[in-house]
């Protein structure tokens, strides 16, 4: 199974997406990448999601041109400006998917809200990713294998 996760930058939230979605399942190849990549992770988003046992550090922020020609299972976009821009895929795409959160790198204010941001945008995401992966992946794999 083949997943790939969008984002506009691809440094924040998809990487945090991909990070969890790949702890949920080591089977399953999980890749991400932006619509307008930074080529740079968000050293929040690395520091947050470590907190939560999960390393992304060695992640790299890739353009989705990369990965245009590929057959995926899901394509699953977690910000508006990327599922607005998402691109005709010439590959196989099965399931399209968009889940959208707030952007944390945006916060502004003390460091303690702009930090409880990142906090509250992981836990969003690790939640409705478990979600999916319980309700929509999970059993295309289970059908896969037998």
């Amino acid at each position: 199974m083949k997943i790939l996760i969008l984002c506009t930058g691809n440094s924040c939230r998809s990487q945090m997406a991909h990070g969890f979605l790949q702890f949920f399942d080591k089977n399953i190849s999980v890749y991400s990448a932006g619509t307008e990549a930074s080529g740079k992770l968000n050293r929040t988003a690395v520091k947050v999601m470590k907190e939560a046992g999960i390393d992304i550090s060695n992640h790299t922020s890739d353009s989705v041109e990369k990965y245009l020609n590929q057959e995926w299972d899901f394509v699953i976009t977690v910000c508006g400006g990327a599922n607005e821009a998402c691109p005709v895929f010439s590959g196989k795409v099965k399931n399209r998917i968009h889940i959208g959160f707030d952007d944390p790198s945006f916060a502004k204010g003390s460091e303690e809200f702009i930090i409880s941001e990142y906090y509250r945008v992981r836990d969003e995401i690790k939640n409705d990713f478990y979600k999916l992966y319980i309700e929509k992946i999970k059993p295309q794999l289970f059908t896969k294998n037998n």
